[in-house]
């Protein structure tokens, strides 16, 4: 059985390198043939809505909006339902493919067998 991946990115336009290496570790794998589920939680919410991920700009960084791409190419980006509702977003408001989703979904899939959790 090989390994699945749950990144969980707390951060956005406010710590940006931090950001930018949670998108970028989820890409890696998923362009790896790792089966990969990415959630946006807090500031990371903003970067699943339209326009929004090519507003953070890194420099020698991928952009964030290339690794969101790749990550929905293969596995499954996810806004936090509390961060969502906080920030008055519906699933409408997202990147198609993007969904929302609570705590139980994340624990679910964080405590599935084989699967490694990283948080940034």
């Amino acid at each position: 059985m090989a390994r699945e991946l749950v990144v969980k990115v707390t951060c956005g336009a406010d710590e940006p390198e931090r950001c930018n290496q949670g998108f970028t570790v989820a890409a890696t794998a998923a362009a790896s043939g790792v089966a990969v589920s990415l959630w946006l939680t807090g500031e990371a919410a903003w970067l699943a809505v339209p326009g929004r991920a090519e507003e953070l700009d890194l420099p020698l960084a991928t952009p964030i909006a290339d690794l969101l791409d790749m990550v929905l190419a293969t596995g499954s980006v996810t806004v936090c339902a509390q961060c969502a509702a906080r920030r008055e977003l519906a699933v409408e408001d997202l990147v198609d493919g993007v969904r929302i989703a609570g705590a139980p979904v994340f624990v679910e899939e964080a405590l599935r067998d084989g699967v490694q959790a990283l948080v940034y």
